[in-house]
């Protein structure tokens, strides 16, 4: 299964990245849309929605016929897009641009080595999921504070954690090839944790070195 399966993982990846993106600079170019969605509480509707979608999803997609696990998908890379019509806004397209690029190569770096090393990550999951949970936590805390430099702490952490998850799950998608069948299943379950790990990293990174607009 292994190459094939990979190129499967990836390709829905890549297009729930451009989902994402596009759907976020093209909601960027139309200040209505922008404004429905930022200033009249449908944002928070939207980030529950992408709550509900990515629990679903992964707790049912090996269950799902792959066409709907797909359109499920897609449906919350455009939700997420939406969201993420923030980022157009308060970045310059050039320094997302930059950042994207950078989120790329230390993605594939890690990728690279969830897939070769011979270590079993698996020992790690409690670990990550200690520390995704005090990110969230501490995220909340400094909703409060405020406190920029917390800010700027929380994301390096998180860009550390996220990096080691993308290796994770990498080697996840290779043993899941083990016990799962179903070729499409896994390449959709795959393609939403790395999807979600690459999105993750990218907002930590561009917080961090995004050039904001004057």
């Amino acid at each position: 299964m292994g190459n094939k399966l990979f190129s499967k993982v990836f390709a829905w990846m890549f297009i729930g990245l451009i989902i994402t993106f596009a759907t976020g600079f093209y909601v960027a170019m139309h200040p209505n849309m922008l404004y429905n969605i930022f200033s009249t509480g449908l944002h928070f509707g939207l980030l529950i929605l992408e709550i509900v979608l990515v629990v679903w999803l992964s707790a049912r997609s090996h269950k799902m016929k792959f066409s709907t696990a797909s359109i499920v998908y897609v449906i919350y890379s455009v939700v997420t897009g939406l969201t993420f019509s923030s980022f157009f806004v308060i970045y310059e397209l050039g320094s997302i641009m930059f950042i994207f690029a950078l989120t790329a190569l230390l993605f594939g770096i890690f990728a690279l080595l969830g897939y070769t090393t011979n270590t079993d990550l698996t020992k790690f999951s409690t670990i990550f999921l200690m520390g995704l949970i005090g990110i969230i936590l501490a995220t909340i805390i400094n909703i409060f504070l405020n406190n920029s430099m917390l800010e700027i702490i929380i994301s390096w952490v998180s860009i550390i954690l996220f990096l080691g998850i993308t290796a994770h799950d990498i080697q996840k998608i290779k043993t899941l090839s083990n016990v799962i069948t179903d070729e499409n299943a896994i390449a959709i379950i795959g393609a939403l944790d790395l999807y979600l790990d690459f999105i993750n990293i990218f907002i930590d990174l561009i917080r961090i070195f995004g050039k904001t607009r004057d």
